[in-house]
């Protein structure tokens, strides 16, 4: 059980950062910005270093690429669902019509309902969780390479 307990735990502290920034880009009628979505990537992948970081600062010596990796893919698949959920619920009880606002961003007549736009941002987030991971580790990672007199 302790093994779960930091990534659900950052997990939920990434998931909280995203719904505070959604609501801020809210008050200034900015979240039908696809642009702003970006900073998005950036609150997840910081959320993510400071998972495998943190990971790292308490497995020392018994640090493995495995563990930091499912450390930080469990976080961020973590804040995605939570963040999905949060999505769902603003644009089906809050702000009814910010689907529709959304569309028109992309000046098209699309006939696409809540539940696709959730599956796109659940699929995105855990796109962004994979890759985010995945750079995270270059940096954490215990190399093998031979140090040599150049």
């Amino acid at each position: 059980m302790r093994k779960i307990a930091l990534p659900v735990r950052f997990g939920i502290i990434i998931s909280a950062l995203l719904v505070a920034f959604f609501l801020i880009l809210s008050l200034f009628g900015l979240h039908t910005k696809p642009m702003f979505s970006l900073l998005n990537g950036v609150i997840t992948g910081f959320g993510i270093y400071e998972t495998i970081r943190y990971y790292k600062l308490e497995q020392g010596k018994n640090f493995t690429y495995t563990g930091g990796f499912t450390v930080g893919l469990v976080s961020g698949f973590i804040a995605t669902l939570l963040f999905t959920v949060f999505f769902l619920f603003y644009a089906t009880e809050i702000d009814p019509l910010f689907l529709e606002k959304l569309l028109n961003v992309f000046k098209g007549d699309y006939r696409v309902g809540v539940g696709l736009v959730a599956f796109v941002v659940a699929i995105m987030g855990f796109a962004t969780t994979v890759v985010l991971t995945l750079t995270c580790m270059q940096l954490f990672k215990n190399s093998n390479n031979v140090a040599q007199n150049v």
